[in-house]
């Protein structure tokens, strides 16, 4: 039995059980003769000493070292180079990898079986020294001392300095040191496999010498020797196997010998099968014995260690002992660690599950040995499809592919549902492994011959018509019908043969009805036409749909060929199927919309080489027809953009669409111009028949000027007469409006180019300035329009062309354009700045909505907003509030339910805008007292038409307002109270109705803390200690804290009217505020700005006037403040708090659990290799290992 003391070994006499006797096992003719193990075929071991020669163990008594007989010494141990250079330890060599690693096992076995001790002792410091220690194990340690106490001592020489060691070094020198290391384990038994193995010394000390590392606190120790003790133990399994091996062969010459009538029968020979069949069988049970050591002692604690990378290497080598030597691994024993590290909570962890378990079911051969576990696992390995880390459900959903190329029947189609949807994940390695998953699943062809013989007798040249059917419906029942690329995509590398096969999709746009099958509906047809144009895009462009990937990546040679064969084939296909399907599908704007998209994808030069010009004719007249009967944007812009395409001045072809182009847009010009005189003439008196005429033939003019410049055309007159007319008859309208807003801005934006583009001439310049200048205008009059859509669009062309204007158009040495620049004047500012500010509003109160979605964006415009003007952006805040509010009163009317959801929706809201503030208070002080000050405003300015007697309409408005009073620092709630007693009566502050309780709750919330302060004076380190300040026992900073409010409140009240609110902190620990006076301050006063503007009214300190209203009105002397309140808790952070908690994938439950690990690891089963397959007389039944009560109590991360 193998110990973990070293060198203290037992000796096997002692031992009370034979099976756990390490068997002495090296042939006669090895130990005569060294050089015979060169001699032999592998595996195949030396006759065996008789079991009375056995030489018995030493003990550490007898046990003598010998003096080392090399050229040179290291660590007490001989070493020298191939040179005959300096000395050089083991460790040096691997970690160089200079010398092949078979010459340097080989060098050591000799040096073994010169002094077998100091040849261990250089391993035993081979393996210290591969764990990062700079200390050495000398010969009197080795000697003397056990083998607790040599590792207690190689700890104490750490750098406790750096925590790395040469497996975590990063670099490409350790890491092929860590590849070294592996092999020369792995080299050093096989060299040793028919000899020293067998010795009952070398094995038992390393064993001894691994199994006390593995359990040491020092993690260099724990990791090192754990990876050496797994590569060890898939040495020795490749052992074994080989004995098994070499034991079926013997078994089978024995009964072929054996067989043999009693004439032919070569008894000796068959006496010597008998022996070497003992002796390999007494080899097996000693490496079973040494195998046992390593699981029990090693493995079973170190597969459920505190460090992930340990964990990692125990389950991908009991994948490997699993794959390599099945008949003994492969079962519920060894499989039940794999399954419960399933659940481990590191994601590296969990990968190599996923893989160790890919390579067993890659095998088929194997899938009955993994029936139960299968069953047993199965919902967990579905569930990690959806893992938090992308690499882990890739592997996983490969996983679930292979089970189900297994066995059709391990998944129900639950499983399968949930492995499908992923084909629409962002993240593309996980969406192509769906891909792959859906395509085995669903679009394999079972029987191709069968397929095939049904399409010929339809008609059909490809027998892919039921998949691409199938391929519809899968899409259509997914219900994500957005993002078709994105399953297209998925399915691209699994199924290109099937998504390639645009025969047999125009097949099935173009065919009539057939007897016995019934043809596409129309939502089929939509879906195809859809996924067809994805697939073409994807052949062409030969790269993912925007979303997945980090962008166009350079494609290889192959790649580059199979795009352009590719794009070759689908010109050439629909050059000729385009027509016929816009002719078919004409009526339907989105099938037309989506089919018109195909020629941006072609190769046009085919159109000339091929000869096919009239296919070009014949889609340029689909077009027109298509153009004369849509006025849908999507289908025009189609339309324009296929024009545009076409007119490319690179291909032959664009003569004859510029001449089809140019008959189409004079044929509308002059339509518009006709209606649009019409129009002006009818006035107020125009029928829906003038309108249409005029917004129809707009519409396509506007889609065509966007891609075509028409400035020849001159449409700008026209849509300015328009414009004009509507913003003096205030009639127009809005979509004529909309229309010609956006049509002229296309013409100003083609003349610009022509004129960057030449050499522009003086008048051409005032020309157009006069041209930008008059349609500012008319977008600055468009803002005050009373149409929601004819605003939006006026103010998204007035800031386009602001910029497109504005000093950088003469940058770049474009000097000459100076007369181009404006500069918005004050009256324009302040119109966009009142747009976006009733526009932000809206944006902020769909906070709560649209969190989980669009939260972050939101959150993040309201920083911006803040950090560009505080005041502003509160005002903006309580906006939002009270258009959601006046939104409720017009549905519930005056009387409002204040328990109902909508209530509190908007209570809710108001309290995440409050977190938005920050714990800072001093810094959004005039912010926030703004916002009480317009919430106070708006709670009063309507009067209970009922009479005085009832509350004000919006009073519960004080209800929502009452969440920002937390952000009040105690001198302003004083203050803002004094401001609400302005809007009250004597009789409101008597009522006690339920009508009145949103200004009772408002008044308690304003005149708590009267007595306390919760002001946070500091941004940095006070934030993050925010935890509440007791002021008991602390009388002195009690006492300096109530000089400091003074002086706080002193300075307030000092300050003059155009206070603006104070810089950033240097972060001071509970720093006063006069401390800060004379900081900068954040909001400098703009010098164009007039006196008395709304601007200077907006920075004016309104606390300031009250704070002096109040002084006037009380006495302020005798107030105590009391430091913090006491039941306060931690204050909460910037909208943080409300987050959802993420909830890890953790591998095991609770430490309570695995009180009794230890007790129940020392009935671990025992290594016990199968039989031969000529004696499966030793088989044995194994336990359920999976049962649910053993798994309890191993479901744990943790170093015993």
């Amino acid at each position: 039995m193998i110990t973990s003391e070293l060198p203290v070994l037992q000796d096997s006499s002692n031992e009370s059980g034979a099976t756990d006797a390490v068997g002495l096992s090296m042939s006669m003719s090895e130990m005569e003769d060294p050089e015979a193990k060169g001699k032999k075929k592998r595996g195949r071991p030396g006759k065996q000493l008789p079991t009375s020669n056995k030489k018995p163990r030493k003990s550490p008594m007898d046990k003598t070292v010998s003096v080392a007989r090399g050229r040179g010494k290291a660590n007490g141990v001989a070493q020298h180079n191939g040179d005959g250079g300096d000395p050089v330890t083991l460790f040096e060599v691997v970690k160089l990898g200079k010398s092949a690693m078979q010459s340097v096992v080989d060098e050591w076995i000799e040096s073994y079986k010169q002094d077998r001790d100091l040849a261990l002792l250089d391993l035993i410091n081979f393996f210290i020294q591969c764990s990062g220690c700079k200390g050495t194990v000398r010969i009197e340690m080795f000697r003397n001392m056990q083998n607790a106490e040599i590792i207690r001592k190689m700890t104490e020489e750490f750098d406790e300095d750096s925590g790395d060691y040469p497996l975590t070094m990063p670099g490409p020198m350790w890491k092929k040191f860590r590849y070294n290391f592996c092999e020369f384990i792995s080299v050093l038994i096989r060299q040793c496999q028919y000899s020293i193995i067998y010795d009952e010394y070398m094995m038992d000390t390393v064993i001894s010498l691994l199994t006390g590392l593995s359990d040491s606190q020092v993690r260099a120790f724990r990791h090192t020797s754990t990876l050496a003790a797994m590569k060890l133990m898939t040495a020795l399994v490749n052992v074994a196997l080989n004995l098994s091996i070499h034991q079926d062969n013997t078994q089978r010459q024995y009964e072929a010998e054996r067989n043999k009538i009693a004439g032919k029968r070569a008894n000796e020979k068959l006496e010597l099968l008998l022996q070497k069949r003992k002796e390999l069988q007494e080899n097996q049970d000693e490496i079973e014995n040494m195998m046992n050591s390593i699981f029990k002692g090693i493995f079973v604690h170190r597969y459920r260690d505190a460090i992930a990378e340990i964990r990692a290497i125990c389950i991908e080598e009991i994948g490997v002992w699993m794959k390599m030597y099945s008949d003994a691994f492969l079962n519920d024993s060894y499989l039940k660690y794999v399954g419960w590290t399933l659940h481990d909570r590191q994601g590296e962890v969990r990968l190599k599950c996923l893989k160790a378990l890919q390579n067993l079911y890659t095998n088929r051969e194997l899938f009955p040995k993994l029936e139960l576990f299968t069953n047993r696992f199965k919902d967990r390995i579905v569930s990690m499809t959806l893992d938090k880390e992308y690499d882990v459900a890739v592997e996983a959903i490969r996983l679930v592919t292979l089970i189900l190329q297994g066995s059709e029947d391990a998944l129900s189609n639950e499983d399968c549902e949930n492995v499908y949807h992923l084909v629409y994940s962002a993240h593309r390695p996980v969406a192509v492994a769906a891909g792959e998953f859906l395509h085995r699943k669903l679009f394999s062809r079972h029987d191709p011959q069968a397929e095939e013989a049904l399409a010929k007798r339809r008609g059909r040249s490809s027998p892919n018509g039921n998949l691409i059917r199938m391929l519809v419906l899968f899409f259509l029942e997914s219900e994500l019908h957005e993002h078709a690329a994105y399953l297209v995509d998925s399915l691209w590398e699994s199924s290109q043969e099937l998504l390639k096969d645009w025969e047999c999709m125009t097949e099935l746009l173009l065919e009539e009805a057939v007897q016995g099958e019934e043809v596409l509906s129309d939502r089929q047809e939509s879906a195809l036409i859809e996924l067809t144009v994805c697939t073409i895009r994807q052949a062409a462009e030969a790269h993912p749909p925007v979303g997945r990937g980090t962008g166009k990546r350079v494609l290889t040679a192959k790649e580059r060929k199979t795009q352009i064969d590719d794009k070759n084939k689908l010109t050439e296909h629909f050059i000729m199927a385009l027509p016929m399907l816009l002719s078919k599908y004409q009526a339907d704007s989105e099938k037309v919309a989506n089919l018109l998209q195909i020629p941006q994808y072609f190769d046009l030069d085919v159109y000339s080489a091929g000869r096919m010009e009239k296919h070009l004719d014949a889609l340029l007249k689909q077009i027109r027809l298509v153009v004369e009967k849509h006025i849908e944007i999507d289908v025009l812009e189609a339309c324009s953009k296929t024009y545009s395409i076409l007119c490319s001045e690179e291909y032959t072809i664009m003569n004859r669409v510029d001449i089809a182009r140019s008959q189409l847009i004079d044929e509308m010009t002059d339509r518009f111009a006709h209606s649009v005189e019409e129009l002006l003439q009818e006035a107020e008196e125009a029928d829906d028949d003038d309108i249409y005429n005029v917004l129809s033939t707009l519409k396509r003019l506007t889609a065509f000027h966007n891609a075509h410049d028409l400035t020849r055309w001159d449409l700008f007159g026209n849509c300015y007469r328009l414009l004009k007319a509507g913003i003096e008859q205030g009639s127009m309208p809005e979509q004529i409006a909309v229309q010609a807003l956006q049509c002229s801005h296309y013409s100003i934006l083609w003349q610009l180019v022509k004129i960057t583009e030449g050499s522009p001439s003086k008048d051409d310049l005032v020309a157009l300035r006069r041209v930008v200048k008059s349609f500012l205008a008319v977008c600055q009059q468009c803002l005050s329009n009373v149409n929601t859509p004819v605003k939006e669009q006026a103010f998204m062309l007035l800031c386009d062309l602001l910029m497109i204007f504005s000093h950088q158009l003469i940058s770049g040495g474009r000097e000459g354009l100076q007369p181009l620049v404006f500069n918005p004047d004050s009256t324009l500012q302040n119109e966009v700045l009142n747009f976006v500010l009733d526009h932000s509003a809206n944006c902020f109160f769909s906070l709560s909505q649209y969190y989980n979605d669009y939260g972050d964006i939101i959150k993040e415009t309201l920083s911006k907003t803040r950090q560009m003007d505080k005041i502003l952006c509160a005002k903006t805040l309580i906006l939002s509030l009270q258009q959601l509010f006046n939104e409720l009163l017009q549905d519930q009317g005056p009387n409002l339910d204040r328990t109902s959801s909508h209530v509190s929706g908007i209570k809710e809201l108001a309290r995440r805008f409050a977190l938005t503030f920050g714990l800072d208070q001093i810094k959004t002080r005039e912010a926030v007292a703004t916002l009480h000050k317009d919430g106070i405003e708006f709670a009063f300015k309507y009067q209970n038409p009922r009479g005085p007697e009832f509350p004000p309409i919006n009073l519960a408005f004080l209800e929502v307002l009452s969440e920002f009073s937390s952000k009040l620092i105690r001198q302003d709630k004083k203050t803002v109270h004094s401001y609400l007693e302005k809007f009250m009566s004597e009789s409101m502050s008597e009522r006690r109705e339920d009508v009145w309780l949103p200004l009772i709750s408002y008044r308690n919330s304003l005149l708590t803390g009267g007595d306390e302060d919760h002001m946070s004076v500091t941004s940095g380190s006070s934030s993050k200690a925010g935890s509440v300040r007791s002021k008991k026992g602390r009388p002195p900073l009690h006492k300096k804290r109530i000089e400091e409010e003074s002086s706080v409140e002193g300075s307030w009240m000092l300050r003059n009217d155009t206070l603006q609110t104070p810089g950033p902190l240097q972060t001071p620990q509970l720093t006063s505020t006069v401390l800060r006076e004379n900081r900068p301050v954040e909001h400098m006063p703009d010098p164009d700005s007039e006196p008395g503007s709304e601007n200077d009214y907006m920075q004016m300190s309104w606390l300031s006037q009250q704070k002096m209203e109040e002084v006037n009105r009380k006495d302020r002397t005798g107030m105590n403040y009391i430091k913090s309140r006491s039941n306060q808790g931690v204050r909460r952070g910037l909208m943080e708090d409300d987050a959802e908690p993420i909830f890890e994938d953790v591998m095991m439950s609770s430490r309570g659990q695995l009180e009794d690990m230890n007790e129940e690891f020392e009935d671990t089963m025992v290594i016990d290799l199968p039989p031969s397959r000529n004696r499966r007389e030793r088989a044995e039944l194994r336990p359920d290992f999976f049962d649910s009560a053993a798994m309890i109590e191993d479901e744990s991360v943790g170093k015993p």
